[in-house]
């Protein structure tokens, strides 16, 4: 399965991934015919690696407005722009990428561990996103620094 090499295994103890590993790019099918466009997203390994437990959205924000700002240390998300635009920076301590979420029809798919900043917000923009577990602010991290921190022990670098 395209999704195994992404998951991130929930024993953080081992060897951390390279960027490219902690993310994915997914292009949806387009079902729409000549009544208009339909876009299907099933979980559960059929178009992202995930059974669906949370979907919320966002809109109204100002293009200078960031978003997200952390990083979740079991959630996996699958992010889609379905109207307007909006941009992504995905961070893992060591590496970044900026995408730019611009199609309704392509979704970013986050495993776990990776920081993300949502902003450049579209006026039209409704950013949905999609999410494996239910919400428990006790495995947000916030504060980018102790997301560092977080990181060096996983890898060993630090005692905990």
């Amino acid at each position: 399965m395209i999704f195994e090499r992404l998951k991130q295994k929930k024993d953080r103890a081992e060897k951390i991934m390279d960027l490219e590993q902690q993310y994915k790019i997914i292009e949806f099918k387009d079902l729409g015919d000549e009544r208009g466009n339909l876009v299907v997203i099933e979980g559960d390994g059929r178009d992202i690696p995930f059974d669906i437990k949370r979907v919320f959205y966002i809109y109204g924000s100002d293009p200078q407005v960031i978003r997200g700002q952390h990083a979740n240390r079991e959630t996996e998300f699958l992010l889609v722009n379905v109207s307007g635009t909006s941009k992504v920076r995905i961070d893992n301590g060591r590496e970044s990428r900026i995408i730019a979420l611009n199609r309704p029809r392509m979704g970013l798919y986050l495993s776990p561990m990776v920081w993300k900043d949502m902003y450049e917000f579209s006026a039209d923009s409704v950013l949905l996103v999609l999410a494996n577990r239910h919400y428990d602010g006790a495995e947000y991290i916030r504060d980018y620094q102790d997301y560092l921190t977080e990181l060096r022990k996983a890898e060993g670098h630090i005692d905990e």
